[in-house]
């Protein structure tokens, strides 16, 4: 469980699931180390009472180390894995508790982002920069999220609308002829609350293979928001998030759109009783160019989620609906466009003194491939203030894409064709998890270790002669994960360290692109009108094939980040990734090639809010 190390601030939810328009509330009397989060359960609790290992990346963080993806953020936090086809926008993949790509929700203000054709959202594309806070939640969430959430789940929430008249102006220049600008402002009109914010940046970027040419990145992106307060405890509220451009790849260039928009209503029916509802819609659109062909990809998920949330005095009940419709146009002919889901779920949160309990069970009914019963069973125990316990367990599920299921014939050439299965199952785990944390005024830590039990999981195979998906393997993926961090007089410190075994049952062999094991340390100084800082990332060796014979060197990263505050509400900052120019890689391109990282990088921005 690693937490927040800035000033604790209450989070307001809209209804007890989806923080829509989750709003940064006046201080809450809890420890600054154990603040409230909203994702691992369907309503606000500490980090303790959430009985769930939790990573919060706040505001601070995010500012102060100033990612060029959005992924770098995650990059060696408890638990995760990061794979990417080169930097700067190019394809990546998060894999949590060694789950693939798809088996990690991606919520942004409560709204699912995903491609239902190649699985998992485009990480790449989403803007880091319009992010105020991130939750990564690790183990089972089927149970509240439905499909996918496997492995885990990671939400960002957007600028939140402030009350008073505020605003920004950024500007950033760095090496490979990158520049970037941003700007944003919010104001309140009586209760109702707004924001708008807005980015563009762009890169002539780094060569993705070795001894490649340079691959370039373009990406604008805007953001609004309006939250309306009711007389009666009520609220309703609008986002709108959308980014678009184009980057970049090995013989070719994407242009691609991400949209997500959300609209919620939460009122209270009584003391015991509120309700809420929610409507969203997101997009997730890829057109390709290489070798004067054209291809595209687009997906559009639409979703709505009634909940209602009873309250008897410190216990809840939580019960809901959900709808959600997938659908797919594309230059394939895909043998099916679109599936639809329907859910109930219910979540129970008991406490008795010490004891904490959770029990969550959900009951998805898809088209494409019937009914998946899920649950979850959470118990803690706090044996004093600073030293809780906690076990669980749960079940989980991770749906076929589109492209698994019904991928049209194709002769790729080169002797390789491929086709869809429509026969073909969702993925199943069993996870078995144990924690134990310390929680004290000035540091904590966290220790849990967890096995998961996966069948029916997907690989590649063969039906007639022909390319295909294939319900065959199983896999058991043991784990154990260290965080720790500390913050007094001006020190900021934060360390996760990980370590896992993820085991293909057949063939005995490491599963392709996780490693064992990552570290990170991140370090911040602040001394009078300056914050000086570092970061060091390790990761091990890794496999890129499932036989285990292409395997891809570990390696260590080094960061450093200064800031000044050089006159009243004027900032500048400058940070150096990758200062010793590392050259390594997390994926192949070929057996011959690999993708690789950028190397050395160096962006300086200056900063000017008011008010």
């Amino acid at each position: 469980m690693k937490v927040s190390l800035s000033a604790t601030r209450a989070l307001v939810v809209p209804f007890a699931f989806s923080p829509l328009s989750i709003a940064v509330a006046q201080e809450a009397q809890v420890s600054q180390l154990d603040p409230i989060v909203v994702t691992a359960t369907l309503g606000p609790r500490t980090v303790g009472e959430s009985l769930a290992s939790v990573t919060v990346i706040d505001e601070e963080d995010i500012r102060s180390k100033a990612p060029a993806d959005f992924s770098d953020l995650l990059r060696g936090q408890p638990g995760i894995n990061v794979v990417g086809n080169g930097s700067f926008g190019k394809s990546t993949s998060v894999y949590t508790r060694g789950v693939k790509n798809g088996g990690t929700v991606f919520l942004v203000d409560g709204v699912k982002l995903h491609s239902a054709t190649g699985g998992g959202a485009s990480w790449q594309y989403f803007p880091s920069e319009l992010v105020q806070r991130v939750e990564v939640v690790r183990g089972p969430r089927s149970s509240l999220y439905g499909a996918d959430a496997m492995g885990g789940v990671v939400q960002a929430f957007t600028l939140d609308p402030k009350q008073g008249q505020r605003g920004w102006v950024e500007a950033g220049a760095g090496n490979f002829d990158s520049q970037k600008v941003s700007a944003g402002v919010s104001g309140e009109a009586g209760n109702t609350r707004f924001s708008l914010s807005g980015l563009h940046k762009e890169t002539d970027g780094t060569a993705i293979v070795e001894n490649g040419d340079d691959r370039g990145f373009r990406n604008s992106a805007g953001l609004g928001r309006v939250v309306h307060d009711f007389d009666n405890g009520g609220e309703a509220s609008v986002m709108l998030l959308q980014s678009e451009g184009n980057s970049e790849f090995e013989g070719g260039n994407t242009d691609f759109t991400l949209r997500a928009l959300g609209f919620g209503v939460m009122t209270p029916l009584n003391d015991n009783w509120k309700t809420g509802i929610q409507f969203s819609e997101s997009r997730d659109e890829a057109e390709s160019f290489q070798g004067g062909s054209e291809s595209v990809f687009n997906t559009r998920l639409q979703q709505a989620r009634w909940e209602n949330t009873f309250s008897y005095s410190v216990h809840e009940l939580v019960i809901g609906a959900e709808l959600q419709q997938d659908e797919v146009s594309s230059t394939q002919d895909f043998n099916e466009t679109s599936r639809t889901n329907t859910a109930v779920f219910s979540q129970l949160r008991l406490n008795f003194g010490p004891v904490d309990a959770q029990l969550s069970l959900r009951s998805d009914d898809n088209e494409a491939y019937g009914i998946q019963e899920t649950g979850g069973l959470a118990l803690g125990y706090r044996f004093d203030r600073s030293h809780r316990v906690r076990a669980s367990y749960g079940t989980a599920f991770r749906a076929p894409t589109f492209n698994d299921l019904y991928f049209p014939f194709t002769d790729f050439g080169f002797g390789f064709s491929y086709q869809g299965n429509p026969d073909l199952e969702p993925e199943e785990s069993e996870n078995y998890e144990l924690g134990v944390s310390g929680n004290y005024q000035a540091w904590f830590w966290d220790l849990a270790v967890y096995q998961m039990d996966i069948e029916s999981l997907i690989s590649s195979g063969m039906i007639s002669g022909v390319n295909t998906a294939v319900n065959v393997d199983e896999a058991r993926i043991r784990g154990a994960e260290l965080s720790a961090g500390y913050e007094l007089d001006g020190w900021r410190t934060a360390i996760a360290l990980t370590y896992m075994d993820p085991e293909d049952r057949e063939t005995g062999k490491q599963l392709r692109r996780r490693t064992r094991q990552t570290a990170r340390i991140d370090l911040d100084k602040a001394v009078s009108n300056f914050v000086f800082g570092g970061s060091v990332i390790a990761e091990g060796d890794r496999y890129d094939d499932a036989a285990n014979t292409n395997r891809l060197a570990g390696f260590a990263t080094l960061d450093l980040r200064a800031g000044w505050n050089f006159a009243p509400d004027w900032n500048a900052r400058l940070t150096l990734t990758n200062v010793l120019d590392k050259e390594y890689s997390t994926a192949r391109r070929s057996a011959a090639q690999n993708y690789i990282a950028a190397g050395r990088t160096g962006m300086l921005a200056v900063r000017y809010d008011f008010r």
